[in-house]
């Protein structure tokens, strides 16, 4: 396979913060990659060092070959950036705005009516090509921002958070499209909050931690690093807030909860079943449903990330906050 992005040692430094610790990896042609990691774990000052946003402290990137720093016009010619927040321009139509984008890749005047109806058509937008970008939904900015990033035909598309703060049918959009370009043969690097959704889109996926590169595999192999935590999934009736008290039970290692159920890691999936059918006696509640569950992609983040399930929900409600306040 060719590698069309490489890191080599690549660190960021801000005074005595290090924001980003030698990290190494590479990304084929034609996958779709994600970064995962916490909250300020260096996934966006990553991308922006691949992109040639921010100079490395040390290190080196490569995108097809071109390095980003002493070689960027070759190598920013591979490269579409869709930043976190859409960057495109309320005031210009959505036409306007994909000719501007043409206009700045420095794309032959002959090519760019062309390519940017190809585009709108793709994104949905061809009928709104001539309204203020203002009136847009927020969905609709995101495209149109996608958009702008693929006009002069890139073979990498960074993405940073792509579907934070977009609404459930936005989201499933803007993830379908991703796929349909990735087939076209775009490769797509992307930064996400959402565990799922890389679970969903990539082939391939690193997790970052404090700066540095802690996992790289493909999901399915990530999944495995935590086969040997077993997972309890439980709901009572009637329905109480008995987070605290699980906690203490003997073979309970973590406790999360998720709507009206709780999620439990075990130890032993045998003996931890009868305890809470006791616990239920003792509290007066019965087992509406309980089920034994696979490891998901985000309990081997949690394993391999050392953060505990709380952490991991209160990440995930962040996220969710950032998408009712959008």
């Amino acid at each position: 396979m060719n590698v069309i992005v490489e890191a080599k040692g690549l660190t960021k430094q801000y005074g005595h913060f290090l924001a980003v610790d030698h990290v190494d990896l590479e990304v084929f042609e034609g996958e779709i990659f994600g970064l995962l990691g916490p909250n300020g774990a260096g996934k966006t000052t990553t991308i922006r060092m691949l992109t040639g946003q921010t100079k490395p402290t040390s290190g080196e990137a490569l995108i097809a070959g071109y390095d980003i720093i002493h070689e960027p016009t070759k190598a920013k010619e591979s490269v579409g950036v869709v930043p976190e927040v859409s960057n495109v321009y309320d005031e210009m139509s959505a036409w306007d705005n994909l000719i501007f984008a043409a206009k700045l890749y420095g794309m032959p005047r002959s090519e760019r009516g062309s390519r940017a109806a190809e585009l709108l058509k793709l994104f949905g937008l061809y009928e709104r090509r001539e309204d203020k970008v203002g009136s847009f939904s927020k969905g609709m900015k995101r495209r149109l921002t996608i958009g702008a990033a693929l006009i002069h035909k890139p073979r990498i598309v960074f993405l940073d958070e792509p579907t934070t703060g977009l609404d459930v049918q936005s989201s499933r959009v803007i993830r379908a499209l991703l796929k349909q370009l990735n087939e076209n043969g775009v490769t797509i690097f992307l930064t996400t909050h959402y565990i799922e959704e890389a679970d969903q889109l990539c082939q391939r996926i690193a997790i970052i931690n404090q700066g540095k590169i802690v996992a790289l595999d493909n999901p399915e192999k990530l999944k495995a690093k935590a086969e040997e935590q077993h997972l309890v999934e439980v709901s009572f009736s009637p329905s109480k807030d008995v987070e605290d008290q699980l906690k203490d039970l003997k073979y309970v290692s973590g406790v999360s909860r998720i709507g009206d159920k709780f999620r439990l890691y075990v130890e032993n999936v045998s003996e931890a079943i009868p305890m809470l059918i006791d616990f239920c006696r003792e509290n007066s509640l019965k087992i509406v449903s309980i089920n034994t569950l696979k490891p998901s992609l985000e309990d081997a983040f949690v394993k391999i990330t050392g953060l505990s399930p709380e952490v991991m929900t209160i990440e995930k409600e962040h996220a969710k906050k950032e998408e009712s306040l959008g």
